[in-house]
């Protein structure tokens, strides 16, 4: 039986508070990644890490190299930064990536803030309770 996908957001948020809390602000992308992957294994949640997501545009299939950061339960997918300041083109990537992969639920990340709810952004996309 599947998690239901609001279930998942809040071990996924709550996996990137107990990450931020234990690191803090200034690492690389990379160390986070690894740190949220293991905390999403001890809430026993499936992911995938750096998951290849090709482009189908009218019938043709291109590897554009384009990577999601973390896919977890086949449902929601984590962009990761480590940056000054998201961008409004951060939040459109992970639109993209919610488009491309039809997945409808996504968080974008940033963990290079002194308080990690300035860096976490809840994006959706076509979700039952469209809340952005």
């Amino acid at each position: 039986m599947m998690m239901d996908i609001e279930e998942i957001g809040k071990q996924v948020v709550d996996a990137a508070y107990q990450v931020h809390t234990t690191l803090g602000p200034g690492l690389l992308e990379s160390s986070y990644e690894t740190c949220l992957a293991h905390e999403l294994s001890l809430r026993n949640l499936s992911f995938e890490l750096q998951k290849s997501l090709p482009i189908n545009y009218k019938g043709l299939k291109l590897s554009a190299g384009y990577r999601i950061d973390i896919i977890v339960e086949s449902q929601i997918i984590i962009e990761l930064k480590s940056v000054e300041l998201l961008q409004p083109i951060h939040k459109a990537q992970l639109l993209t990536y919610l488009k491309l992969s039809g997945c409808t639920l996504g968080y974008l990340i940033n963990f290079n803030v002194p308080l990690l709810k300035d860096g976490l952004r809840r994006v959706v996309l076509n979700h039952p309770s469209s809340q952005s």
